[in-house]
């Protein structure tokens, strides 16, 4: 369960049974009208899909989940009017994308949220993930980012389809 500090709605407290932990939300605070481009983390019960790492990380022992290798060329559409929206993609790539290869730590390793992929509509956000958040907990784009620590915690409880709820 994630749910917004109500003294920040740009934080969140993410409780896993007895477990709390610090989170970062999207710079829009949470909404039940996801669009794209909107910076808001979407209120819903999203499924974990799948996980990624980067290919110099040490693959989590614990983890509750296979994290897929990315590297230089992986990414993902956000263009909405695109074919392959809110998809893996292959770089370089003409339409609009996010690199899953990034100068900082967000991308370290992270999980999926099945945000708009299953039943996918056009326009209603992309590249929902569950990542490692930035030093003080920043906003993100629309995910929800945990402490590299508490990320690495939590993920030998995590397995393909476990629920994110956020409220």
């Amino acid at each position: 369960m994630v749910r917004a500090l109500p003294s920040d709605r740009l934080k969140a407290v993410v409780r896993f049974g007895p477990l709390s932990f610090r989170a970062a939300l999207g710079r829009g605070g949470i909404t039940a009208f996801k669009r794209e481009g909107d910076g808001a983390t979407p209120r819903a019960a999203m499924a974990v899909l799948g996980g990624f790492r980067r290919a110099r990380m040490l693959v989590p022992d614990r983890a509750g989940i296979a994290l897929e290798r990315v590297g230089a060329r992986d990414g993902w559409c956000d263009a909405p009017a695109h074919a392959a929206y809110n998809r893996p993609v292959r770089l370089p790539f003409a339409a609009s994308h996010e690199t899953l290869i990034r100068d900082d730590v967000l991308y370290d390793f992270g999980l999926v949220l099945d945000w708009n992929i299953s039943s996918r509509r056009r326009g209603a956000g992309s590249a929902i993930f569950l990542h490692v958040a930035r030093p003080g907990f920043p906003p993100t784009q629309g995910c929800v980012a945990l402490a590299r620590g508490d990320l690495l915690r939590l993920m030998p409880f995590i397995r393909r389809g476990t629920i994110v709820r956020v409220v």
